[in-house]
């Protein structure tokens, strides 16, 4: 986009700000309006990626502001110059956008699990799982959506059926999603919670494709469930998985052992990765692992003595782990980006915006930044090993229930493990600000991609 689009396309959208604020009886309306153009941007991305304009993120302005894009709150004035200026100067942008694939298949963990562990039979999940935005429990580790979700709702995709479910007529049609809770990079063991690990979940897929081939040449009729082949070399390849790897070691293995692993990890997941390159994946979107001592089960465990805390309350051995899997994680995408000169290879630092937001939770609304919504024992971790989000249990003699807390929004984490669908929509705006990601694509931010906030 050009100085002068980019100028114009600023200018519309102050306007916008401006007319709607004006109109609005809210002063608080007002103020978050303007807050948004001057203030939601974070903090640069960690030295390891380099870092773009300081751009905010005009995609979540009428959500951010809870104002509806069809609310009469909004002039029809701003509206009409908001919109010129996305279908005039945002269209070439999002045809270039890394988001614009035909179909996402997508490797991982509980982080990104949309059912696969639910429908192994391996474990069950109730309510309140899952009430926030499908109503019941949908297979997923949070109290809504995921930052997968999130990232399809704005490449205007439909959420991902799990590999595993066979029940409901599942449709395929635009991709498939292979992560499963509790998952690993290497290997599982017979003690693994999971046996999916990252290489049968490639296996998984190199079976898929190898049966979408083979029906899809038999039988028509079911060419609208299944991709069509070249949808395995355009589509975009997700990977979200490491985290387990890490965390469980701590059990069993000193931090100076932990850390002496993680080229043997990061070993493996590269062979996964050259797997799917021969079967025509060329487009990798990988993300690196969160901020692991922050989670309030790692508190609850390992951050009884406050000499193990960090500043923010979180487990300094367990963040330092996932910092230097981070680097060599970063230092492998830069091999593959030369190694894979037909591919693109695409680095999410998922660490820097998760700390970022655990540091400056008040600024984003949040109350809690670590304790957990849903759980049993209440401040400050409200977490309990012995008894899992949902569950009914005799302790100690009392029949207890770890119960949901009563606004989400509030909390970042929601169970002691995963994140609130709030808080991953925190961090899928700032993925979709291209500025967490090696390479950038700021310049080709996908603003006006369908959002279904």
């Amino acid at each position: 986009m050009s100085l002068f689009h980019k100028t114009l396309f600023y200018f519309s959208l102050n306007l916008f700000c401006l007319l709607s604020s004006s109109s609005s009886s809210s002063s608080s309306s007002s103020s978050s309006s303007l807050f948004l153009l001057t203030e939601l941007t974070d903090p640069p991305p960690s030295p390891t990626l380099s870092s773009p304009p300081h751009i905010p993120i005009y995609a979540y302005i009428p959500y951010a502001t809870g104002i509806s894009p069809s609310s009469s709150v909004l002039p029809s004035m701003a509206s009409a110059v908001f919109l010129f200026f996305l279908l005039f100067f945002g269209l070439p942008m999002a045809r270039s956008s890394p988001f614009n694939r035909p179909a996402v298949f997508n490797f991982g963990d509980s982080n990104s699990d949309t059912g696969c562990l639910v429908s192994s039979g391996i474990e069950t999940i109730g309510p309140p799982y899952g009430h926030l935005f499908f109503g019941n429990p949908s297979g997923r580790y949070c109290d809504g959506r995921l930052i997968l979700d999130f990232l399809l709702d704005a490449m205007d995709m439909p959420y991902l059926n799990p590999y595993l479910d066979s029940i409901g007529a599942p449709n395929f049609r635009k991709g498939c999603n292979y992560a499963a809770a509790a998952s690993t990079i290497l290997p599982a063991t017979p003690t693994s919670f999971s046996p999916f690990s990252f290489g049968v979940q490639v296996n998984q897929f190199i079976h898929f494709k190898a049966r979408v081939l083979e029906l899809r040449s038999k039988d028509k009729k079911l060419d609208k469930y299944l991709p069509d082949e070249d949808y395995f070399e355009k589509g975009l390849y997700m990977f979200d998985i490491g985290q387990n790897d890490l965390a469980i070691a701590f059990y069993s293995k000193t931090l100076d052992q932990i850390l002496a692993s993680i080229p043997t990890i990061l070993a493996v997941f590269e062979t996964g990765l050259q797997k799917l390159h021969k079967q025509g994946a060329r487009n990798f979107w990988i993300h690196n692992t969160g901020p692991l001592g922050c989670l309030a089960q790692n508190v609850a465990r390992f951050g009884t003595d406050p000499s193990n805390l960090d500043e923010l309350g979180c487990v300094s051995s367990h963040n330092q782990a996932a910092k230097l899997f981070n680097l060599q994680l970063h230092a492998l995408c830069k091999k593959l980006q030369k190694q894979y000169t037909d591919a693109n290879v695409t680095y999410v630092d998922i660490y820097t915006i998760k700390s970022n937001l655990i540091a400056n939770y008040s600024r984003y609304g949040f109350e809690q930044p670590i304790m957990a919504c849903c759980g049993y024992g209440g401040p400050p971790l409200n977490y309990d090993s012995r008894i899992v989000c949902g569950q009914t249990k005799i302790l100690n003699g009392t029949v207890v229930t770890a119960k949901g807390c009563d606004d989400s929004s509030e909390y970042i984490n929601w169970d002691g493990i995963h994140y609130t669908e709030v808080a991953n929509q925190y961090v899928s705006s700032q993925i979709l600000s291209g500025k967490y990601c090696d390479p950038p694509f700021s310049d080709k931010m996908p603003f006006l991609l369908k959002l279904k906030f």
